[in-house]
């Protein structure tokens, strides 16, 4: 990219003398292209995602109350989508205040962090209809479950007020910063948020989650029978299984792993001109942890049977018309066993006395 030629090229009269810091520079225009196009899309299915849960599911299960809030989560980051890309498209300046750069951050956290925390409380939901079908649970209580979604909401809306108070503007040069890694006046705050998003915003929910798809995946596994149902089950769980980690690992993973190879470089080793390729590759880590919003309507579809009754009783007023196939069933069994754990119990005593009666 050009910053990173211009940053190899660079002068000494171009470095601060003090710490022999890399100017800022102009981010590639691609990044303002994808960043606008991730939040857009992910703007309609989320709108349209949220439309369902209110107006087309007249009662919701305990699952429907986490896929709700992780949809608000997602659609929480929308308005701050055009002042991204004003941004980058003024080459890195911040235009708008420092009330609203304040604000975007900590959106922008809120957002990050709330999707992180919701998919992690839906990964446990799972794991206990699924594996813990016969024990009783309080994730399995819709009351209890819109107890735990608020209290999720407070802890989220104390680290946007966190951020919103230690974070502000910077003037770098002739541009003003927001939320930069040439704050150079932040770098120590900017370091330690940095670390604990990242152990306790990320890896310990990462951690949690990958734990619970591991033990639905060897659930499921151990449903060997020759029907159709069968197969139909397992092949729908483990493409939940697969997207739920997708998301995680490439949605979130590069934004907190790259985040922390920039504030080690900029803390530790700060006349490295690779902090500007570094810089980059965190604004599009960002456009990939965007990318949650597209991919985390296709869970409600998996996980919730009645969000795609929804949506096809919806389609069928405009006369677009499903033609049913054993597949469908199929869908529809392994989605109502998400949202139900007795029905997770009757298709595995079934399942066991199928297998039995072959053998």
């Amino acid at each position: 990219m050009n910053s990173t030629m211009s940053a190899s090229m660079l002068p000494l009269g171009n470095i601060t003398t003090n710490s022999s810091l890399c100017t800022v520079e102009p981010q590639h225009v691609s990044i303002t292209v994808f960043l606008l196009l991730v939040f857009l899309v992910g703007f309609f299915l989320n709108s349209f995602s949220l439309w369902v849960f209110c107006c087309r599911i007249p009662q919701w299960s305990s699952g429907a109350v986490l896929q709700f809030h992780l949809a608000v989560s997602d659609a929480i980051i929308t308005p701050v989508a055009p002042f991204m890309a004003t941004y980058f498209v003024m080459g890195s300046h911040w235009p708008f205040g420092a009330f609203l750069c304040k604000l975007k951050i900590a959106l922008l956290i809120i957002h990050f962090y709330g999707s992180i925390l919701f998919l992690t409380l839906i990964s446990i939901h799972r794991y206990m209809a699924v594996v813990q079908f016969k024990q009783g649970s309080r994730m399995k209580r819709k009351a209890f479950v819109q107890k735990l979604c608020a209290g999720v909401w407070l802890v989220l809306l104390a680290k946007g007020i966190a951020c919103f108070s230690f974070l502000n503007t910077s003037q770098v040069g002739n541009r003003t910063q927001c939320l930069s890694i040439h704050q150079r006046d932040y770098i120590d705050t900017y370091f330690a948020i940095n670390f604990v998003l990242l152990i306790l915003g990320f890896l310990m929910p990462f951690s949690v989650a990958v734990t619970c798809y591991v033990q639905i995946a060897r659930s499921v596994s151990r449903i060997n029978i020759n029907t159709f149902k069968g197969r139909g089950i397992k092949a729908k769980s483990r493409k939940m299984v697969a997207m739920c980690l997708v998301i995680f690992g490439l949605c979130f993973m590069p934004l907190n792993v790259i985040r922390t190879v920039a504030v080690v470089l900029k803390k530790y080793f700060p006349e490295q001109c690779i902090l500007l390729q570094v810089e980059t590759a965190y604004y599009f880590s960002w456009i990939l942890a965007g990318a949650n919003c597209c991919l985390d309507p296709l869970l409600y579809c998996f996980g919730s049977h009645n969000f795609v009754k929804a949506i096809h009783g919806s389609l069928r007023k405009f006369d677009v018309k499903f033609k049913e196939d054993p597949a469908t069933n199929d869908q529809i069994s392994y989605n109502a066993a998400i949202d139900s754990p007795s029905i997770v119990l009757e298709h595995k005593e079934n399942i066991h006395i199928q297998h039995s009666n072959t053998s």
